[in-house]
């Protein structure tokens, strides 16, 4: 296997928490998104698409969505568990990962790329060019506030977001909290569930991946 990484960018970083997670040592070639190395003729002959992370699997397959990278792996080297031990936790643990991808990951994805100096001319992923628009920037700042609502009702009733055992929402949600700092939004002082469960999954070792 070889595994495209880049050490700055939050969607690679969730990929190598589940490495870090699964205890495994993998080849890797580390892309530069600072420099543009993503969009180079060698890495888009990887990933026509320019984005990271990638996951080569041992057959040759390109993987580029972080679900299916997990999915991989969990199939190859299924202890510990991070995608559920049955059905139900398994639908969980879906299901939670695709919320906090959609009503957390999506909005702060939007905020930066539509906001941050840096992302001008680049407000979307990809080897095409397409300008900001702050009104998008402006609403998705309002739907991270809505997120960390969100987090905090369900982290009032449940230690992990998909029950009582740390999976890959878990992963998914920490990365995203932890790369909004970006776009200037942390956890609320006053959500006093979200804050202690950010300080739970801080102290795993992979979380320094």
């Amino acid at each position: 296997m070889i595994f495209y990484d880049c050490p700055t960018a939050p969607n690679p970083r969730r990929a190598r928490m589940f490495i870090a997670e699964k205890g495994l040592e993998i080849e890797t070639r580390e892309i530069s998104m600072i420099k543009g190395e993503q969009l180079s003729p060698a890495f888009l002959k990887v990933n026509p698409l320019g984005t990271i992370p990638v996951l080569v699997t041992e057959a040759g397959n390109i993987l580029t969505e972080n679900v299916a990278i997990a999915a991989y792996l969990e199939e190859r080297h299924p202890e510990p568990p991070l995608l559920g031990r049955d059905a139900e936790e398994r639908g969980m643990v879906f299901n939670w990962n695709a919320i906090v991808e959609q009503q957390g990951g999506q909005p702060i994805a939007e905020a930066f790329r539509n906001s941050h100096p840096a992302m001008k001319d680049r407000a979307i992923t990809g080897p095409e060019d397409f300008e900001q628009i702050p009104a998008l920037a402006e609403r998705a700042f309002h739907r991270i506030d809505l997120f960390f609502d969100l987090m905090e009702r369900r982290l009032s009733e449940s230690e992990y977001l998909a029950g009582d055992r740390f999976t890959l929402p878990d992963i998914t949600a920490f990365v995203m909290i932890e790369f909004a700092r970006v776009v200037r939004r942390r956890i609320p002082e006053g959500n006093t569930a979200t804050l202690r469960w950010h300080s739970a999954v801080k102290a795993r070792p992979s979380a320094a991946a």
